[in-house]
């Protein structure tokens, strides 16, 4: 599976960003494709996730309410739509494909897409 991210960009706080990851490659529905984020300095953490039919999603704690994780299996697509952004929302935004889990990390996601920067500004 190819993964490739983009939609990032410089945003004042309480703005919106939504950011895309499209697939390719093979069965994408196959995959839970995850949104991490690393922010200089800091370890890469777990945004958001989807399973592969699209029935479970997990957020972590401090993007919940404000992110919203969905997916087009038809399109080969997943997308962050990051409402409410705030300056601690600044970071690498990579997306990965790998195995569901209801704690997501790094090591169950076998296919990385290049990271897409957001910037928010106070």
């Amino acid at each position: 599976v190819q993964l490739q991210a983009s939609g990032g960009g410089l945003v004042q706080a309480g703005g919106s960003l939504r950011l895309s990851c499209a697939a390719s490659g093979r069965t994408f529905s196959n995959y839970a494709v995850g949104w991490f984020r690393q922010a200089p300095g800091k370890e890469r953490e777990s945004v958001a996730q989807i399973s592969g039919s699209g029935a479970l999603r997990y957020y972590a704690d401090s993007v919940k309410g404000r992110f919203t994780i969905s997916r087009d299996n038809a399109k080969n697509m997943v997308y962050l739509q990051m409402n409410s952004l705030k300056p601690e929302d600044t970071g690498v935004y990579a997306c990965a494909a790998g195995r569901w889990s209801t704690v997501p990390a790094p090591k169950n996601h076998d296919y990385w897409g290049q990271g897409t920067q957001v910037t928010v500004s106070s």
